[in-house]
């Protein structure tokens, strides 16, 4: 039996954090989530509780990219030949990037063993196993260029192509993609920047009851883990519900003219390029309100999503020194009203 990992249930504060993993599990082609901030805040330990917190995922059986067996549109070749099989359930994988991987570990290569006696077969490499999962990269500002521009390809077409060594390689690869990092050990390339939906800052709680049960609670996971997780199975099976309810009401929401309008005025008044934050503010916004058990977006849903859907979309203004976060905050008061 396998150590439980620390319940996302039971995660203290960093509720911006947590809303953020939530609605990209919510609705995973959101574009992942990118948390910067002061290290020992949970960042990997939220990643991990919330892959835990997801319900199983039907995988085709045997399958060495976890092809979804209800699309058939996006298998590989291998299940693509085998025609309709055997499907079965497995947890939602959540896959460690180290900062020093080659990048035949992350797209996959020739497998060297077996090349020797003569057969040429494809190791599949971190991208194929994080395939209907997370990817998570810690550290991700110090990432080396190649790796971006590979991430970027992958994450801009859904598949993963390698062909070298002889081999003609082509499988899916479509994941939700966490980074996390420390601003002031450099800044991440705009282009991988501008990949994540969603960018939230995590900061070492400052009020002492806070500190002290953080402390308690993970030191009584150390302590017993299993019962530590038994305790929380309760808050996790209503989460885990929760999810599940918000992922079948999402096809339905009602996004109105008026959200649609709202959206834009505020993606206007902050200057950010393209329309890419528009259409993930209200992408984040329909899924909190599905989080919510809403049947439409409103104001209040725009509102909470607004920081971290365009903070860090925004354009150094010069003649405005307030961080970004602090800049969106204000245009939304001034658009929606204090």
């Amino acid at each position: 039996m396998s150590r439980p990992v620390f319940p996302f249930a039971a995660i203290v504060g960093q509720d911006d954090m947590k809303l953020a993993m939530l609605v990209a599990a919510v609705d995973p082609g959101i574009g992942g989530v990118l948390v910067f901030g002061d290290r020992g805040t949970g960042k990997s330990t939220t990643v991990r509780a919330l892959a835990a917190l997801l319900p199983p995922m039907r995988v085709m059986q045997g399958c060495r990219y976890q092809c979804d067996p209800a699309a058939p549109d996006s298998w590989c070749a291998d299940c693509r030949a085998a025609g309709k099989g055997k499907s079965i359930t497995a947890p939602v994988p959540v896959v460690d990037m180290p900062l020093g991987a080659t990048e035949d570990r992350v797209v996959g290569a020739l497998d060297l063993e077996r090349a020797l006696t003569g057969t040429k077969v494809f190791e599949p490499g971190l991208l194929a196993r994080a395939n209907r999962g997370f990817l998570y990269i810690d550290e991700v500002n110090l990432l080396e260029d190649h790796l971006v521009d590979l991430l970027l390809d992958v994450a801009a077409s859904g598949e993963n192509v390698v062909e070298r060594e002889g081999l003609s390689i082509r499988h899916p690869a479509r994941f939700v993609l966490i980074g996390s990092g420390n601003p002031e050990e450099g800044e991440l390339r705009p282009q991988l920047l501008d990949r994540f939906g969603l960018a939230v800052e995590v900061r070492t709680p400052a009020d002492l009851p806070t500190r002290i049960d953080v402390v308690r609670r993970r030191d009584s996971f150390e302590r017993d883990p299993v019962g530590f997780a038994e305790v929380w199975k309760k808050p996790r099976d209503k989460l885990r519900r929760r999810i599940i309810d918000a992922r079948a009401r999402l096809p339905d929401l009602v996004v109105s003219d008026t959200s649609l309008e709202r959206a834009a005025r505020l993606c206007m008044a902050l200057g950010t390029d393209g329309l890419r934050g528009e259409l993930t503010l209200i992408r984040a916004a329909r899924a909190v309100a599905s989080l919510d058990g809403d049947e439409a977006i409103g104001d209040s849903h725009l509102r909470r999503v607004a920081p971290m859907v365009l903070s860090h979309r925004l354009r150094r203004n010069p003649l405005d020194e307030a961080i970004a976060s602090t800049r969106v905050t204000r245009a939304v008061e001034e658009l929606f009203g204090a």
